[in-house]
This record gives structure tokens, sequence and C-alpha cells, in this order.
């Protein structure tokens, strides 16, 4: 059996570790490199069962002999990475969130020169949730108010989450709108009557939480809640596995969950 070499970004983090884990359980991959911020006391730690992985800042030290690179950090280190792995060929699973649109242009240029699978969620649950809302949506286009409410930790940097984000591309996709002039992020005071056109979004951070999120469906007589709930970090890295898997006969291209998970028509 070829074993996927694969290396961690933000290795001594709360996914990276998660990550790292997961690469080692599985029969078909093995960990080959693992990477930190400069400066941190964790470059140079062992890492994983495997003797040898240590925590590099040096992208060449730590990404040497990895194939895929998988990278759940911040937006500046995912874009310092992207540029390394596209001009090595290294494949990149990116499930980092907060980027702005120079950011998303960049990574899809980056996939010209090697394949990249773009996930803000790689939870298969929340894959699999983002087709009903699709499906929800077209059929629920006229009399119905759209909110979205997402929890996270404390410690989240970005709001609303990639997910709830992509949760209201997918919907505003859906009902042949543009979120960016729909999207309602905030209300306060005297806001008048709801525009039935607008996606709402609302913020929760607060303690442990891994990422709850509902989508709200509020009609005349009725609602309907789609929700997804994550109880552990674990369902996020095997989706990052499964993506690895996926890209494993792409040499280019830029793809996403549904690809991976073929939920696209």
């Amino acid at each position: 059996m070829n074993q996927m070499k694969i290396a961690i970004a933000g290795a001594d983090g709360r996914m990276g570790r998660m990550l790292v884990d997961a690469v080692c359980a599985a029969p078909d991959a093995v960990l080959a490199g693992a990477l930190g911020l400069a400066g941190s006391p964790a470059i140079g730690q062992l890492v994983g069962p495997a003797p040898g992985v240590t925590i590099e800042a040096d992208l060449g030290a730590g990404l040497l002999g990895a194939d895929y690179l998988i990278d759940f950090t911040r937006p500046e280190g995912t874009l310092k990475h992207l540029d390394y792995c596209a001009a090595h060929g290294i494949k990149l699973i990116i499930g980092t969130t907060g980027f702005d649109d120079a950011g998303k242009a960049a990574i899809a240029a980056a996939a010209e020169k090697t394949a990249i699978m773009f996930a803000p969620n790689m939870s298969v649950g929340v894959n699999v949730t983002l087709k009903l809302l699709e499906l929800a949506a077209k059929s629920m286009s006229e009399g119905y108010d759209i909110e979205i409410i997402e929890a996270h930790h404390r410690h989240k940097v970005d709001a609303p989450s990639g997910t709830a984000l992509k949760m209201g591309e997918v919907i505003a996709d859906a009902l042949g709108r543009d979120l960016k002039e729909c999207a309602v992020y905030g209300r306060e005071g005297v806001t008048g009557e709801r525009d039935p056109s607008t996606i709402g979004f609302a913020t929760i951070r607060g303690g442990d939480i891994i990422g709850d999120h509902t989508v709200l469906f509020a009609g005349t007589g009725e609602r309907i809640e789609i929700s997804h709930k994550s109880s552990s970090r674990a369902s996020y890295a095997n989706g990052a596995l499964r993506a690895c898997r996926f890209l494993a006969g792409k040499a280019t291209g830029l793809y996403d969950m549904q690809d991976v998970l073929a939920l696209k028509d």
C-alpha cells in the first residue's frame, strides 16, 4: 500500500494535534512533517508516535518529503504555505477560515499549479447539511425568512464562522441572490421591519463550544430548522483525510468537500 505522506500546519494547536492523531492512526497515511510558528516553544518538539518528526518553523524543513499539507491555521499563515506548496507541487487541504477576496483569489491561482481542496468545514455531516440547505431554499424561496445562527468557543477569532458564511452562500445561490447584497450581520436599535429578501446572521462565542450551526426558515404558521452540532474536532480531521485521498489522483485544480463527497449535481 502506498501511504500518503502528510504534513500538518499548526501541529501544536488544538486542531493540529487532532490532525496529527488522525494521520498517525490511518493505515494509508504517514506523518511526514509538522509546522509551527517561529518563536513558539513547540519548535523542535517531537510529534506523533513516529520518531524523527519535529515541529519546524522553516517550511523547507517541515515539508521535506511531504506530498500533502493539511492547514487549519490563520489566513496569513496559510497564504505563506500556499506559495511554497504551489512552487513545490505539494497538495494542499485548506480548512482555514476568514480569507478576504484577495486571499481566495490567491488560492484559486495556486490551484493552477497544484491540487487544492478548500472548504470552511470538512465535516461530512456539515457538507451533507449544505446540500439539504440548497434543497430547502429552493422549495421555500417565497414566504420564509432565513436566519443563520452559529456558536463557537471563546478562542475563535473570526465571525461569522466560515461554515455559517458558506451556508449563506449556498442558500443565496439557490435563491438567485448575492450574499454580499442580502446579508445582515447584526441588528440593534430601531431597525424597521425585516426585509424578506435578506439572510440574517447571529453569532455566539463562549466556553468550549466546538461548533453549532442552525438555519431557520420561518414562515407563517410554521418554521423549519436545519442544524448541525459538532461534539469533537475528529469529524474535521477525518474529513481532511478523506480530502487527501480524493486529491491523490489530481495534479492541479481547486475542489471543495462537495466534490469529495460527490454531492454536486
